[in-house]
């Protein structure tokens, strides 16, 4: 993609804050933020994350431009010592994220923020923005591709995403989580993700007859020839027009595709034109299916003997249509005063949204007899775990419901991204992601991955952590 200057594209309010933390001394007192969401989209049982290395690239980008200075001064709100500060402005936090590809819980902080106040009060929008869309779609490719139970699952979605932005990126999501490409060419280009597909129905109609159609299209693409089948009529002319084009296709010495579907009861039509292809003497042409899938439809199909062999699911992926937001949140959870990072909460009549204080890490217990991920840990910052010694879990939703751990091997989430301002880290490549996620997505059990009533995954928090979180209930200040 082109560099463009996004440094702007924040919420107002993070930059009256920074004015006003700078006004009033507290500009570049050391802070904490936790970035986390607080329920799976879909009441899944799993969330994927992504979108890290945008962020990444966001951050090193940042500089305040000129034109970008007089627009604010513009607003006349905002003091000369802060508009200075601005044109100065280098980034000088460390941050540390869980890797794209890894799967994520409700509360786990995703990505952590420390360093001036300012600044890392400044990240918030865009790291949300990033974070939230990518992971969401990430997700939603996930329980897809599960759901399609080892048939290839292709992203089509380009013309139904929210904004080009949303497809680019909404494409490289749905290839973390499983996808295996994309009908958006620039995703290809720009990041290496597959690009894929075949015709429109509009081809079928540019020829006099549909068997033309075909014809010219095997001309041109005659070891990839894929024909959509489902223009006037799939059964009596789509599939009977097909088999004379790929008869004609083999006497040349090529070897057909197959044929997709895009309309209609795809479960009845499917053993149709699989019994049609087959007697043929085309068994290994694939049917590849398209039209308004999600993971519910792709199971039922699949459950009513639909003969399948790859998807193309475009709206209900693309946006997550069944529902469009993640809802990660980005929270102060300590504050500097006098040299000291002092933890702090957030209250509210809404349980959901009090939050859990202080610096931590997040860490993920591994059974080592089965290689299964069995519990998630947040602790205070710099504490550790002794993988030799019993470790009891407890469910913080329900306190009766503990797991006591043995035999298993803690290993740390985050990992550092940037050291005082200096990225530290190496994004991989999103084909490197996509092997990643589905290695860690096997680590968790099959109840924790179904997609009615999943098995509540358990997030605990240290002792200390929670005395520190239920001294601040009881203590803090209103």
């Amino acid at each position: 993609m082109n560099e463009r200057n996004l440094t702007l594209l924040t919420d107002f309010y993070e930059l009256t804050m920074g004015n006003g933390y700078l006004e009033n001394g507290i500009g570049d007192n050391i802070c904490c933020f936790d970035l986390y969401f607080r329920k799976v989209p879909d009441n899944g049982g799993f969330a994927v994350m992504c979108g890290l290395e945008q962020a990444i690239e966001y951050i090193r980008g940042l500089r305040f431009s000129d034109e970008d200075i007089e627009f604010l001064r513009g607003k006349k709100i905002f003091s000369e010592g802060f508009l200075s500060y601005l044109r100065d402005f280098r980034f000088s936090c460390d941050v540390w994220a869980v890797p794209e590809g890894t799967p994520v819980f409700p509360n786990e902080p995703l990505v952590t923020v420390r360093g001036p106040a300012i600044q890392a009060q400044f990240v918030e929008t865009m790291l949300l923005l990033c974070i939230n869309h990518q992971s969401l779609i990430a997700t939603k490719a996930a329980r897809i591709v599960k759901a399609a139970e080892g048939r290839p699952v292709m992203e089509f979605g380009s013309r139904r995403a929210q904004g080009f932005d949303g497809a680019v990126y909404g494409a490289r999501a749905a290839y973390i989580g499983g996808c295996c490409g994309t009908a958006c060419a620039i995703s290809d280009r720009d990041m290496g993700i597959p690009a894929l597909g075949t015709m429109a129905h509009s081809w079928i109609q540019m020829f006099d007859t549909e068997l033309d159609a075909f014809r010219a299209y095997a001309s041109c693409y005659p070891d990839s020839c894929t024909l959509l089948v489902d223009t006037y009529n799939v059964l009596k002319s789509g599939v009977p027009n097909a088999i004379t084009v790929f008869k004609e296709l083999v006497e040349k010495g090529h070897k057909p595709a197959g044929i997709r579907i895009d309309s209609g009861d795809i479960t009845y039509l499917t053993k149709k034109a699989r019994k049609m292809l087959d007697e043929a003497g085309f068994p290994d042409a694939k049917i590849c299916i398209s039209n308004s899938l999600d993971e519910y439809i792709i199971q039922d199909i699949l459950r009513q003997g639909a003969r399948v062999d790859t998807f193309g699911v475009g709206e209900r992926l693309i946006t997550s249509r069944s529902e469009p937001v993640f809802g990660g949140v980005y929270k102060l959870v300590a504050a500097e005063k006098d040299g000291v990072l002092i933890p702090k909460i957030k209250l509210s009549e809404n349980v959901t949204k009090i939050t859990t204080p202080d610096f931590k890490e997040l860490w993920r217990f591994y059974d080592n007899s089965t290689g299964k991920a069995i519990a998630d840990l947040l602790t205070c910052f710099g504490e550790e775990i002794d993988p030799n010694a019993p470790y009891t879990i407890f469910d913080p939703e329900h306190p009766y419901k503990k797991k006591t751990l043995t035999d298993f091997t803690a290993k740390k989430l985050q990992v550092e991204i940037f050291r005082k301002g200096e990225c530290v880290y190496t994004s991989p490549s999103a084909t490197e992601i996509r092997t990643f996620c589905a290695a860690q997505l096997d680590t968790l059990w099959d109840e924790v991955k179904r997609f009615e009533n999943p098995h509540e995954y358990y997030v605990d928090l240290s002792e200390k952590l929670w005395e520190k979180k239920n001294r601040l209930l009881s203590d803090v200040c209103v």
